[in-house]
């Protein structure tokens, strides 16, 4: 998944609240999909998924056609029509067997303000002023002249990615986000919430 990602739209943060605690349910994308911040194809698109991923399903809205999953690096929301489970020795459409699959329920909440996420759940997408980053040019000058050690990643190396724990960011002088070398590459990290928001050549 490599496409340009727009922002978490202006005005509020994403947050989510599960239900009771559920295993793991392990899905796979029918086709390439897109992943979205939001349920919907309104909401900023986090990047897309290429067809036979595997990811987590956290669950879907409560009659709705939209799922909460884990995949490719990325969390966000996808349609159930294009995800495929396991059942009973065959792969499914999660959204003709819901029932049958027992897919947990997950609830979406938006707000004018800075959300509380339920414990274990987190925000979604990109946390900035809901601007596309445009770094200016002393930024990368500053990257270049400075010398921070590669740390490697896994997973697609893209804007929206999170890093993982223990990756130390270093802080760029009179700019907002921090810049980290992965997998030899810069880029620029919200400190905030440790996600990638620029990502450099």
């Amino acid at each position: 998944m490599n496409p340009i990602f727009k922002p978490v739209f202006a005005g509020g943060l994403l947050a989510f609240a599960a239900g009771a605690a559920q295993a793991e349910m392990l899905a796979t994308t029918a086709t390439d999909i897109t992943v979205y911040s939001g349920p919907g194809a309104e909401y900023p698109a986090v990047g897309i998924a290429t067809r036979g991923s595997a990811g987590s399903l956290d669950g879907c809205l409560d009659g709705e056609n939209w799922c909460r999953i884990d995949v490719n690096g990325m969390r966000g929301w996808v349609y159930a029509e294009q995800l495929t489970v396991d059942y009973n020795g065959a792969p499914v459409v999660v959204q003709q067997h819901r029932s049958d699959l027992a897919v947990p329920v997950v609830s979406y909440e938006q707000t004018g303000s800075v959300a509380t996420p339920a414990p274990g759940d987190e925000l979604i997408g990109r946390v900035d002023d809901g601007v596309v980053v445009t770094p200016p040019a002393e930024v990368r000058t500053y990257i270049d002249t400075t010398t921070v050690e590669t740390v490697p990643f896994e997973g697609d190396l893209v804007v929206g990615a999170t890093l993982p724990p223990g990756v130390t960011v270093a802080e760029v002088p009179n700019y907002r986000y921090s810049y980290v070398r992965l997998n030899d590459r810069p880029v620029l990290v919200d400190p905030q919430t440790r996600r990638v928001v620029y990502v450099y050549d």
